[in-house]
């Protein structure tokens, strides 16, 4: 699962890469495994990260789904840390479903919320979160925005998705899974970025039960 979800590789490519490593295993069986493991696996990395901060940054784009123009929305704190996704056919009335589906997968109310100039931000604000900042300006939400790079990038390698359904599942893993294996590497050493996977790559085996492999002498 770690490297359908980390890198842009088909569920063929990552059969090639464990048949390589002398492992064979179906394509199918790897999407399957995916499809069961795949948001159990994000869930068990999202506990392992710190609270989310108090101030969150929200934003939407449009994805394609089955040729089709879909919205993407996406929640993150001050640190990138994703805090949900949420695909939706339509764009009316959702920002105010995903204000109630972040307050309730958090269980706490942010101190601001930060959102481009969409009217429907105002609205779900004044109805769901009316003693909470809003800020309301588009060059403040680079930090949202930016967060939907990975999500681009997997898009245009998959071609497009399928389904609403097949996106929403595949976005919430993915932006559970992602994420740990991407650490900043603004000012950081290569031997310091290094121990921080290898840091990262022991709770995967910690989650996952896997046996790491031997260090190389």
């Amino acid at each position: 699962m770690w490297l359908y979800f980390h890198f842009p590789l088909s569920f063929r490519e990552v059969e090639e890469l464990m048949l390589q490593r002398g492992c064979i295993v179906s394509y199918e069986t790897i999407s399957r495994w995916c499809l069961k493991f795949g948001q159990p696996y994000a869930n068990a990395l999202r506990r392992r990260c710190p609270r989310p901060g108090d101030k969150w940054h929200l934003d939407e784009v449009f994805i394609t789904i089955n040729g089709e123009q879909k919205y993407l929305w996406r929640a993150v704190d001050q640190d990138s840390n994703v805090l949900d996704i949420l695909v939706q056919n339509q764009r009316k009335a959702a920002a105010r479903r995903f204000f109630r589906r972040l307050l309730k997968g958090i269980g706490a109310a942010p101190r601001v919320i930060v959102t481009d100039k969409l009217r429907s931000y105002g609205a779900a604000h004044r109805e769901v979160m009316p003693s909470v900042e809003h800020r309301s300006h588009k060059g403040l939400n680079n930090r949202a925005e930016n967060s939907h790079q990975p999500t681009r990038q997997r898009e245009r390698a998959m071609k497009g998705f399928r389904s609403v359904g097949g996106a929403q599942r595949f976005l919430a893993a993915f932006s559970g899974i992602s994420p740990h294996f991407r650490p900043r590497r603004h000012r950081r050493t290569a031997p310091d970025h290094r121990t921080e996977m290898t840091v990262r790559f022991v709770i995967r085996d910690q989650i996952t039960g896997a046996t790491a492999p031997p260090t190389a002498a």
